[in-house]
């Protein structure tokens, strides 16, 4: 049965007023939802605009590439620090900071004359967004008490940050193509600074009471590991996954996992407490979150680059394409709080990955000359409508099977899970498409390479289906969450 987690004797978290608790809990919840977005969004906003950025700053080819790994690697990197940070020094603090961090960072990175200058503010945003990230989560799990409630926030928490993911190509397109690429980072300023004045004032204080400090050889450890690992999983695109400037970082960051594992079993304080994965909705619902992550993800690289480069439309034009997409995603997190309290949250998120598993399938049967209903729109759909459902039980289950004093750090390991299994799924799948477009990248080879990754996708989602049914925790404390 899973914990469930309640408001805390020991977290210093101020009452509100009964007059005023609904609309500051809701406060937090929107302050929480926006640097969520935001965080999101700048994984896949820029990808549209790369080549005006190289035209601009006349940047190489491997530079390029480096807008996009900069800011992932950072972000990968930083987050179990950020959300342990989150617990020690104060949730509200934490986001301010990370908010601050990734504020400043897009208003240099809009302003960057020289190519060194973007990569270098990218990297700073990945390290505001690796802060941000952890706190936006413990925040709404700390405002809102575990039950119906907090289910419904951590849904759309989820359909937020899945939306921002969603929107990155649209939103890219529209901003490079009506004005220039520098408002693709420069969009960022106005709403960042709304969101802090608003979030200085409406967010309360809590951290954890007698707070340790933050353990300096495990952080090391597990950034650099999990920096590592991100380094290795991003050159893939470049070098295969056979080529030692993929192996070694990819090999070195596990074995600086594997130390880190071994220092925090013998530290007394340690950053990652292993007794955290005893709970069994806290392993098993990060383990289900990287597996259907590492599918979800890819789905938007491969049904963009289908639409542009098979089917001829512009960038823009890929971008609406996939709104009906991007809505479904929403109104899966939206629902997956109702069918958890009839179904409970481990089948709900059975559920979600069937549903996407049907669309995965369907999707893997495009073809050249596809209309845009039954080759993207109903397909993506189904795709996006499932992981929507699927997610939000998990991270409810994630969060709600932890001690109130290690939220931060939990919230920062869902973020990281998420994290990594994109990056690593957009990899595996990448090499997938590649073995079967071989080197005349004709619209049939290409069709060809990107339904075989979605064949693979359709496997993954499965097989963690075939997972939740055996791991994820039942019965009562399951359902109610």
């Amino acid at each position: 049965m899973t914990p469930m987690v309640r408001a805390p004797s020991h977290t210093k978290t101020p009452a509100a007023p009964p007059a005023t608790a609904a609309p500051r809990t809701w406060a937090v919840v929107l302050a929480a939802c926006a640097g969520q977005f935001l965080v999101v969004l700048d994984v896949s906003v820029v990808n549209v605009a790369l080549p005006s950025m190289r035209t601009d700053l006349s940047m190489s080819a491997a530079g390029l590439q480096w807008v996009l790994n900069a800011y992932s690697i950072a972000f990968a990197g930083f987050m179990l620090l950020g959300g342990r940070a989150a617990d020690v020094f104060g949730r509200k603090r934490m986001f301010l900071l990370g908010l601050g961090l990734f504020t400043a960072a897009s208003l240099a990175g809009g302003a960057a004359q020289e190519g060194w200058q973007l990569l270098l503010a990218r990297a700073v945003q990945g390290l505001g967004a690796a802060v941000l990230a952890p706190a936006t989560l413990t925040l709404i799990t700390a405002a809102v008490p575990a039950g119906p409630a907090r289910s419904r926030a951590i849904a759309t928490w989820s359909a937020v940050g899945a939306a921002g993911g969603a929107a990155g190509g649209l939103v890219g397109g529209v901003l490079t193509d009506l004005l220039s690429w520098r408002w693709v980072l420069l969009v960022n300023v106005p709403v960042g600074v709304v969101v802090l004045a608003a979030a200085a004032v409406w967010l309360k204080e809590s951290r954890v009471e007698g707070a340790r400090r933050l353990d300096l050889p495990g952080a090391v450890l597990a950034t650099g590991g999990l920096a590592a690992v991100a380094y290795g999983i991003v050159q893939t695109e470049q070098s295969g996954w056979a080529d030692p400037g993929t192996l070694l970082p990819f090999l070195g960051g596990l074995a600086l996992l594997a130390v880190f594992v071994l220092v925090e079993s013998r530290t007394r304080a340690p950053l990652m407490p292993l007794k955290l994965f005893r709970s069994r909705a806290v392993s098993a619902a990060n383990t289900a979150i990287l597996v259907i992550g590492s599918s979800t993800f890819a789905m938007w690289f491969f049904m963009t680059v289908y639409a542009q480069n098979v089917l001829g439309y512009t960038p823009t034009e890929a971008g609406l394409a996939l709104i009906p997409s991007s809505l479904s995603v929403v109104v899966g997190s939206k629902s997956a709080p109702r069918l958890m309290a009839r179904l409970g949250a481990g089948n709900v998120a059975v559920l979600g990955a069937l549903i996407a598993a049907t669309g995965f399938g369907w999707q893997s049967t495009m073809g050249t000359g596809g209309s845009y209903l039954t080759s993207i729109a109903l397909p993506g759909v189904l795709m996006m409508a499932g992981a929507g459902l699927a997610m939000t039980p998990l991270a409810t289950l994630a969060t709600s099977g932890a001690a109130p004093e290690d939220a931060g750090l939990v919230s920062g390991l869902v973020n990281t899970s998420r994290t990594m299994g994109g990056a690593l799924g957009l990899a595996v799948l990448s090499t997938v498409a590649a073995s079967r477009i071989g080197a005349d990248a004709s619209p049939e080879s290409l069709t060809a390479g990107y339904a075989l990754a979605f064949r693979t996708g359709t496997g993954v989602l499965l097989a963690a289906a075939v997972l939740m049914l055996l791991w994820l925790p039942r019965g009562r404390g399951a359902r109610h969450h």
